[in-house]
């Protein structure tokens, strides 16, 4: 296996990231991978719940970053580019797409929540809590957007979860050794390669509006180029885009 920080396993934690951030709350700086087989309080982006049944993978990176925090955003893309490596090493090239901002797709359904967290340390740096669940056995069936599991796309069983960390941890240090190097850069164009709806049609839904116009790419620091029907090009630096969903 690749090169990546050590792994620690639990049978059951409230959530991986509320245990990332208690621990870098008491000053601790990893970097450490923090699983769990079971998660109680499991949480996604915006306070979703995010179910972790056994046979699936929860796990948390907790490290940190000198870069400032915008630019410490950017590990989203780091993580959806980390889980399409995955799903494409399971489960064939191609089978993986992305959706803006880090929504991981298999054949079209969502199978990876991915959420970052982070906070301030007393020497300047950041701390960062890289969370990511993947449905590798089941996907929930109780959820607003279609969701798969790579169960359903394989002959044979899915990996255990330690085995697929193993592959994920290693493919995000070096999409992260990259980052920290060379910029946004690199891992701009890796996700270009597997974005989704890209030249389509697509609704942006922020906040508080909604615009609709066509995906054009991402800018230098990640945000979504969508232009309007007017020509004008508005950046989504945040919220749901929607090509032809409900």
């Amino acid at each position: 296996m690749g090169v990546h920080p050590p792994i620690e396993a639990y049978d059951e934690l409230d959530s991986t990231n509320a245990e990332a951030r208690r621990r870098a709350e008491a000053g601790e700086g990893g970097p450490v991978w923090i699983t769990a087989a079971r998660q109680t309080a499991g949480r996604g982006r915006r306070g979703r719940a995010w179910s972790t049944n056994t046979g699936n993978l929860a796990a948390t990176l907790l490290f940190t970053t000198a870069k400032p925090a915008g630019e410490a955003a950017q590990l989203s893309f780091v993580a959806a580019l980390a889980a399409a490596e995955l799903a494409d090493t399971c489960l064939g090239h191609g089978a993986a797409r992305l959706k803006w901002p880090n929504d991981v797709l298999v054949h079209g359904r969502k199978a990876v929540g991915i959420l970052i967290e982070s906070g301030a340390r007393p020497d300047g740096t950041l701390w960062m809590a890289v969370g990511i669940g993947i449905n590798l056995a089941h996907a929930p069936q109780d959820v607003e957007r279609p969701a798969t599991a790579f169960a359903e796309h394989m002959a044979v069983p899915p990996p255990a979860p330690l085995g697929a960390l193993e592959v994920l941890a290693s493919s995000f240090e070096r999409w992260r050794a990259a980052w920290e190097r060379e910029g946004f850069g690199p891992i701009a164009a890796a996700w270009t390669s597997y974005a989704h709806g890209l030249g389509q049609p697509c609704e942006a839904r922020l906040p508080n509006e909604t615009h609709r116009g066509v995906a054009e790419g991402l800018d230098a620091d990640g945000a979504l180029r969508l232009r309007l029907d007017d020509g004008a090009v508005l950046r989504i630096t945040a919220g749901d885009v929607f090509f032809g969903e409900a």
